[in-house]
């Protein structure tokens, strides 16, 4: 099971027509959008460090069992790509970090990218430790942030990738988040104003408003039940909770109201297009994350699906392109529904569960799958012209070239002044 879906080729003479296209639309705005880029070779759990894996058998054996026990269709499995890390001793997943930057490099010649979106799991396997694993926070800065992303966008003007933390960004401690926030705040092109906060983008001149929130700290504020399925890949209902850190609970005030301030936030907001950027996903695709999805929803879907243009996340190492009705959120069919791009395989793959995908997609009407693709890297490119968003997924094959390969396209209508005209 490499795909679902069959992916799309981009060939040097489709990539010399858009770069004139670009050129001569200069009344556009276009972004990338990128998550779960921070695995790196030489930051390996602690265990994988003491008792490496020497070849590449013992660790699909490994894999197969663990996904085994999670009830996947192991006949439907694929192998997981893997490395030699000089730094484990032994065999690890590989990683794509280098090739996604390298990709929107190369992207970003041929097409205008005003600025970035990063969707969290900015520091794999546990953010910044403040020295606890034997390893300097600011050597871990410059391997995962500045040297492969430190440089895109460099030739555009007022570039700036706007940040967002994930789960991962949490592990060690709040000392540890808060470092990461701290460097991210005084550290160009990247940006930073805190755990949530707004900003418009210098390129949108007012029109494009991004809405950052900390979704980990969200979900740490409510119930999230352990995801379970069983042997058809169907949800098991149980009473089991999630494991949070306890520093990831809502610290102040501010946190404790993050859920309110996004929809007042949105809400009065004077931007034409208006996006929240965030980690965890409403909808995906693995079978791994559907319970924080149901949790998440309730908090901030009904204010997304009022106010929102778009919905921007990582965590599930995929990319996928989903839409909600709004329905269950609003208690009626919203006239145009929310799209959700998951863009979080700028480091790390992970395969679709195909039992699950068909039983969400048949038991949930109110999400659509427009695209999914597993077991590969890639991120997103997104263009705003007029009224309308034409969202990009590009792939970056891992064979050295790391050229970018469009492998779905899907336009969409800007919807948040439909519900904006009715306050």
């Amino acid at each position: 099971m490499k795909t679902i879906f069959k992916a799309i080729t981009v060939g040097a003479a489709l990539m010399t027509t858009v770069t004139a296209c670009a050129v001569a639309q200069d009344d556009t705005i276009e972004f990338l959008a990128f998550g779960d880029s921070g695995y790196h070779l030489e930051y390996q759990k602690a265990k994988v460090h003491k008792n490496p894996v020497k070849t590449k058998e013992a660790y699909i054996a490994g894999f197969t069992e663990k996904y085994a026990e999670k009830n996947f269709p192991l006949d439907r499995l694929p192998p997981p790509p893997l490395e030699y890390s000089a730094a484990v001793g032994g065999y690890v997943m590989e990683s794509g970090m280098t090739a996604v930057a390298s990709g929107m490099k190369q992207y970003c010649t041929v097409e205008k990218c005003n600025f970035a979106v990063m969707l969290g799991d900015n520091i794999y396997p546990d953010g910044a430790t403040l020295g606890t694993d034997g390893k300097d926070d600011a050597t871990r800065f410059q391997d995962m942030f500045v040297e492969p992303f430190g440089d895109l966008g460099a030739a555009v003007k007022d570039f700036a990738i706007y940040v967002a933390l994930g789960n991962h960004d949490w592990h060690t401690s709040r000392e540890g988040a808060l470092a990461q926030v701290d460097f991210m705040e005084k550290t160009r092109p990247f940006y930073m104003d805190g755990l949530f906060y707004t900003v418009k983008p210098p390129a949108g001149k007012g029109d494009v408003e991004l809405f950052i929130v900390d979704t980990e700290v969200l979900l740490s504020s409510t119930t999230v039940y352990d995801a379970r399925l069983d042997e058809n890949g169907h949800p098991v209902s149980h009473t089991e909770v999630d494991d949070r850190d306890p520093w990831t609970v809502p610290a102040t005030e501010a946190e404790r109201n993050m859920a309110a301030w996004l929809e007042q936030s949105l809400k009065n907001s004077t931007a034409k297009w208006k996006f929240v950027i965030a980690h965890h996903p409403i909808w995906a695709s693995a079978g791994s994350k559907f319970e924080q999805g149901k949790a998440l929803a309730k908090l901030i879907l009904p204010s997304m699906c009022k106010y929102a243009d778009g919905y921007f996340v990582g965590h599930e190492h995929t990319l996928e392109v989903h839409t909600d009705n709004c329905q269950t959120a609003l208690g009626t069919v919203a006239e145009l529904p929310l799209p959700q791009i998951l863009s979080g395989a700028a480091s790390k793959q992970r395969p679709i569960n195909p039992n699950f995908k068909a039983y969400q997609d048949k038991n949930n009407p109110q999400n659509e799958a427009l695209w999914v693709q597993d077991m590969i890297y890639g991120f997103s490119h997104i263009t705003l012209q007029g009224d309308m968003m034409t969202v990009k997924m590009m792939t970056t094959p891992n064979d050295g070239s790391y050229a970018p390969v469009e492998a779905f396209r899907h336009t969409f209508k800007r919807r948040s002044h439909l519900m904006s005209d009715k306050k």
